[in-house]
């Protein structure tokens, strides 16, 4: 069993929910223009409507209540709150938010937001983007006017999600926006990242936030053979891709990677190890990792065989989750804070009757409680996702939700994942 003060809760991201790209004062973000170049998003799809959720917020806090769940982690969108990523704020977009955070209050739900879920204002891009170190500026501006607004009633603020996709996806591989093919030439989009989140921390203290965090995509690094020229490259993998990321929030330094800092200046690890108060853990799969090939990385991807696969197609590798919240505590020790599972799930078909993630959930979560039985400090764990929603490049397609939704009428119909999970969260609570 878990503790009954350990938070259960669901995650969302603006983006790929909220729909009401233009409404309000919303200015364009580089998801916008990204969806709109033909051929970056599958099938040309767009979160012009996404789910709807601009307009149909109170249905879906409805949901979260239904479940049971303690905690809501969703994101707002920067765009919507400062149109052109600077100056003053929209009041149209907070009063969305403020609607929100008080819906959730009225329904005895904690506030988990996230101020950064890769919806950078365009005019930002414009301007350099992430490679830019200004915008980390602007985005303390903006943590400091979202907080002002917010901070009385927010359980737990997340700075950034996932820098390290916005970095490799976005940046490096143009996978994901601005489409942008840099490869290690991207590496000040990291430091950048980070540097915001330092600055914004202290933006928040300032305007009283209580707890702060930040939600970093994990992947360990699995060798591909027992070679030691495949172990080096999992452990070049891990340094760029997983403790980049952390080292120097946690530790003030940054991992070895063997690549020119230039971008770093004097003061700026100090900023970014700001005190936090939890550790968010994004945790999907492990990644194969084999000797380079001559793309100039020091690593190659290989597939994980063995396991069994989701409707995406990632090996369903539940112990990978166990084993990296252990590795966390191995290498951060007392400078560990609390952590929180804050994005784990699956994306399998459109069936109502989905046992496949029930199975998929049921054992991640025994996963935690194993971390948790062996004294890891572990508070929450939020599932990925409440809704079927814009999954990115890969438009509509993938289905990551607790409820069903038909985009073509915007129905929502609770999965049998949906009264599994909420019949756990009674039995814990």
């Amino acid at each position: 069993m878990f503790p009954p003060d350990f938070q259960w809760g669901v995650a969302t991201s603006a983006y790929q929910i909220e729909g009401a790209t233009t409404e309000d004062g919303r200015g364009p973000s580089t998801w916008d223009t990204f969806c709109r170049e033909p051929g970056r998003v599958r099938d040309g799809h767009t979160a012009d409507v996404a789910c709807d959720h601009y307009h149909r917020w109170a249905e879906d806090l409805d949901l979260i209540a239904g479940l049971g769940a303690q905690a809501y982690r969703f994101s707002i969108a920067w765009p919507r709150v400062q149109p052109t990523g600077s100056g003053s704020a929209n009041p149209k977009g907070l009063d969305f938010y403020d609607r929100l955070v008080d819906g959730l209050a009225a329904r005895g739900v904690a506030a988990v937001p996230t101020l950064y879920h890769w919806d950078l204002p365009q005019p930002l891009e414009d301007e350099g983007g992430w490679m830019n170190r200004d915008t980390a500026h602007r985005f303390a501006e903006y943590a400091a006017l979202v907080a002002e607004r917010l901070a009385d009633r927010v359980d737990l603020w997340i700075t950034l999600n996932e820098p390290m996709v916005v970095m490799s996806y976005g940046y490096a591989f143009g996978l994901y926006a601005p489409g942008r093919t840099l490869m290690l030439d991207a590496l000040p989009t990291a430091h950048h990242q980070l540097l915001a989140h330092g600055l914004a921390a202290t933006a928040l203290r300032a305007e009283g936030a209580a707890r702060i965090g930040v939600a970093n995509h994990y992947t360990p690094a699995w060798p591909a053979g027992d070679g030691p020229e495949d172990v080096t490259a999992a452990v070049a993998f891990d340094a760029l891709l997983n403790w980049q990321f952390t080292d120097p929030i946690l530790l003030g330094r940054y991992p070895g990677l063997g690549l020119d800092l230039a971008h770093v200046r004097d003061g700026d690890l100090e900023v970014i190890a700001a005190p936090i108060d939890a550790l968010g853990v994004n945790y999907y799969n492990p990644t194969g990792v084999a000797a380079p090939d001559d793309d100039g990385l020091p690593f190659a991807i290989r597939d994980l065989k063995g396991f069994p696969t989701t409707g995406m197609g990632w090996p369903v590798v539940p112990d990978g989750l166990h084993r990296l919240l252990v590795d966390l505590r191995e290498r951060y020790g007392a400078a560990l804070p609390p952590v929180y599972i804050t994005e784990s799930g699956c994306s399998y078909d459109e069936s109502l009757d989905d046992t496949a993630r029930i199975g998929f959930l049921n054992a991640h979560i025994g996963a935690v409680r194993a971390a948790m039985n062996d004294g890891i400090d572990v508070r929450g764990y939020y599932v990925w996702s409440l809704l079927d929603n814009f999954e990115w490049a890969e438009g509509y397609h993938p289905r990551f939700g607790l409820v069903h939704v038909d985009y073509a009428t915007q129905k929502r119909t609770p999965r049998a994942s949906y009264a599994w999970y909420r019949d756990l969260i009674a039995a814990c609570s």
